[in-house]
C-alpha cells in the first residue's frame, strides 16, 4: 500500500510470543505501525517519530487536561516536568556504537555486561536516558546480527550494521522500533539464503522483483506511549484487558 500512497499506517493488536514477565510487556498490546516511501536516511524517520510523539502529546495535554493532570497528581508526582522536558528539547541522537561505549564507562555493574553485537536491555536502556538528562535518546545503526533480515545493510566494514533506529524514553525504555528496510532485491536474497529462510519468504522477494524503491518504518507500543506520558509503572495498568505470558484469558 505504501508503494501506491506513499504514507500508510495501521493501528491494532499485536501479538509477541516470548516469555516476558516485565512491567513493561504483554502478550497482546496494540501498535502504531507506519510505512513510507521515497526515504533516504534513517533522520527522516526519526524527524516523523519525533514530531509524532510531540505533536499527539501536546494535543492530549491540550483536549484531556483534566485526565492527564489527574495521573500526574495521583498516580505520579513530579512526572509533568519530566514530561515538559521531553516536550521542549529535541531529541538526542547517537549511534550504537557510542551507546555501547557510554555504557562500558558507566562505572556501575549491570546484570547483563554491554559489549559490542549485543542487544540493549532495559537497564542499559534506562541508564542511557539518564545520562542524557532523562531527554528521549534515538540510538541507530545496530549489528547488522541482531536485526531482522528485511532492514537496509549498511556496508560498513568489520563492524556491519543495519539502519535501525529505537527511541528510549524516560521510565520506559524503548518505545519506538524502526529502520530503513532493504529494497535491492539481491541484498534479500543473499541474507535470507544465509538464514536458510529463502523458501519461507519466497513471497517476500516476488513483491520487489521487478523493483522498488527507498523506505522505511516503525512501530509504537501503544500501552508503552500512555506510561510515558502518565507516569504509570506497569503496563497492565494501561490496558483495559491485559493479557500476559500464562495469563491470556479469552
Amino acid at each position: 500500500m505504501s508503494g501506491a500512497f506513499t504514507k500508510v499506517f495501521t493501528f491494532g493488536p499485536t501479538f509477541r510470543a516470548d516469555n516476558s514477565q516485565t512491567r513493561r510487556h504483554l502478550a497482546e498490546f496494540y501498535m502504531v505501525e507506519a510505512e513510507l516511501f521515497f526515504l533516504d536516511t534513517l533522520q527522516e524517520i526519526m524527524q516523523v517519530i519525533e514530531d509524532l510523539f510531540k505533536t499527539v502529546t501536546d494535543q492530549i495535554l491540550s483536549n484531556c487536561p483534566q485526565d492527564a493532570a489527574l495521573f500526574h497528581k495521583r498516580i505520579a508526582p513530579g512526572h509533568e516536568s519530566k514530561l515538559e522536558k521531553m516536550l521542549k528539547n529535541p531529541f538526542i541522537i547517537m549511534p550504537y556504537t557510542e551507546a555501547i561505549e557510554i555504557l562500558e564507562r558507566a562505572g556501575q555493574e549491570f546484570t547483563y555486561k554491554p559489549s559490542w553485537g549485543q542487544d540493549l536491555q532495559s537497564e542499559h536502556e534506562k541508564y542511557l536516558v539518564q545520562h542524557c538528562g532523562d531527554i528521549p535518546v534515538f540510538v541507530y545503526d545496530y549489528p547488522y546480527d541482531l536485526k531482522p533480515f528485511y532492514l537496509r545493510d549498511n556496508e560498513d566494514g568489520p563492524r556491519r550494521t543495519v539502519a535501525a533506529v529505537d527511541l528510549l524514553v524516560p521510565e520506559v525504555g524503548e518505545l519506538f522500533g524502526g529502520s530503513l528496510r532493504e529494497d535491492r532485491v539481491d541484498f534479500l536474497q543473499s541474507r535470507l539464503r544465509r538464514l536458510m529462510l529463502e523458501d519461507t519468504y519466497q513471497w517476500y522477494i516476488e513483491l520487489r522483483q521487478f523493483g522498488s524503491t527507498p523506505h522505511g518504518g516503525f512501530g509504537m507500543g501503544f500501552e508503552r506511549y500512555l506510561q510515558c506520558i502518565l507516569g504509570v509503572q506497569n503496563i497492565k495498568d494501561v490496558i483495559p484487558f491485559p493479557r500476559f505470558s500464562h495469563s491470556c484469558v479469552l
